[in-house]
């Protein structure tokens, strides 16, 4: 079980500071000058600790600092563990807390994940990771054969729903207009699931495009509810590398993004069977991978 503090929702938000900050500007209209106030996406440092040991005798380990909007820190947490590996099973948590000194606007930008007395976790996997910078990820993973060490859940390569093309096509709009956040600042990524109905079920926004990912799977694993084998994942930029690796340790057989997959993005997709689409928007799209899941493709 999981002591989160209250609910996700309500302490984990409160207590992690303001998602939107507003900032004096002078704005150029022509040759019109004027002041104002401007809305932006906030960015602050989030670290992640660990909690480890007899319940008696626990310590704590700092494992990575991500750049992050502030909210569902522990989903993004809880998250980042999992899709690295470190994680695998949410019986493995013990509490979620944040810790440290509150900031000024009384928020704080340390969560520690406590783990339940005898859970051992390869903490080397993380060493190079100690740093992450919210336009980049975990960067420096040069191999696709590091990524079957850690993958938890298979993506079955012949069975789940067979998406109508409408469905994804579809998609792209409901995320932008379920994005709040993005609508008062114009500066976040977003990464949502949906449902072969075309019903969006999950949605989660950060400034970095993997930490929206990674709150989005980390509710998933507080709730038991991977893997999300009839899911389809949507994410408001480019598909990265990275971005399918932590799709595919949710075990979501399809990734479709607004903008374009990298070649390391489409050779991982193929190599693990996941369906990979880009450039999903004014209806079109290109499909990579896993054609078999889209009506329609051979």
């Amino acid at each position: 079980m999981v002591e989160k503090d209250g609910a996700l929702s309500g302490s984990d938000a409160e207590a992690s500071g303001q998602a939107v900050v507003t900032v004096p500007i002078h704005q150029v209209d022509g040759a019109r000058v004027s002041e104002r106030g401007d809305v932006l996406a906030a960015e602050e440092p989030l670290e992640i600790r660990i909690g480890l040991g007899p319940a008696d005798c626990r310590t704590a380990h700092g494992v990575s600092v991500t750049m992050r909007t502030p909210g569902s820190d522990f989903e993004l947490a809880v998250g980042f563990l999992f899709t690295e590996g470190v994680l695998r099973s949410a019986d493995q948590v013990a509490r979620v807390r944040h810790a440290g000194r509150a900031t000024r606007d009384g928020g704080r930008n340390v969560v520690r994940v406590d783990l339940a007395p005898g859970v051992e976790v390869d903490l080397g996997r993380l060493e190079r990771h100690f740093y992450t910078a919210s336009s980049c990820g975990v960067c420096g993973k040069t191999s696709i054969e590091a990524v079957e060490t850690c993958q938890v859940y298979a993506i079955p390569r012949g069975s789940g729903p067979l998406w109508d093309p409408d469905v994804i096509h579809r998609a792209p709009d409901a995320l932008r207009e379920a994005q709040a956040v993005f609508d008062r600042t114009g500066g976040l990524h977003a990464a949502a699931l949906f449902d072969a109905e075309g019903r969006l079920s999950s949605l989660r926004e950060d400034v970095g495009r993997h930490n929206a990912l990674d709150k989005l799977i980390g509710a998933q694993f507080l709730a038991n509810a991977l893997p999300l084998g009839d899911r389809l994942l949507l994410v408001s930029g480019r598909a990265s590398f990275e971005l399918v690796q932590k799709a595919m340790m949710a075990g979501i057989p399809i990734l479709a993004a607004v903008g374009a997959p990298s070649s390391l993005a489409v050779e991982l997709a193929r190599d693990r069977g996941m369906t990979l689409l880009g450039f999903v928007r004014g209806g079109r799209f290109n499909v990579y991978s896993g054609g078999h899941r889209i009506q329609g493709v051979a």
